[in-house]
């Protein structure tokens, strides 16, 4: 569950994406449910965190991070972020993982070159470091 007052990183397209179908509901604003939407869209709009990141080595959301599994040593690249806002936005050719999923919680303020371990959905303890962490451009 999102607090109300907590900021929501996105590219600028997604944000316009989300004031382009705000923009359309409103004109059509057609039962319950278009009612439910606009609410959940004006909420994301207001909380919204546009913009480059600093490049300095914080995993946040909105950084491209690479990770390095300590078990076999494969790296990920991925975009921290939210999947729904970046299909919002377009194309990204990036995987995306949600702050909230189990890695994106275990990285989420720490810094390039930490290591933390985390427990994944299959129930086994994986550990990670921190290789990169940069603003997504």
């Amino acid at each position: 569950m999102s607090n109300e007052q907590e900021t929501v990183w996105m590219t600028a397209a997604a944000l316009a994406a989300l004031q382009s179908e705000l923009d359309e509901l409103s004109r059509r604003a057609e039962g319950d449910a278009d009612q439910a939407r606009q609410v959940e869209l004006r909420s994301l709009i207001r909380r919204a965190e546009v913009g480059t990141k600093p490049d300095d080595g914080l995993v946040e959301p909105g950084m491209t991070v690479t990770v390095r599994f300590t078990r076999d040593g494969s790296e990920e690249t991925f975009l921290l972020g939210s999947r729904e806002l970046v299909k919002q936005g377009g194309q990204v050719d990036l995987d995306v993982y949600s702050p909230s999923s189990p890695l994106g919680t275990a990285i989420t303020g720490r810094y390039v070159g930490d290591t933390v371990s985390f427990a994944a959905p299959n129930g086994s303890t994986l550990e990670v470091a921190v290789v990169s962490a940069v603003p997504f451009a």
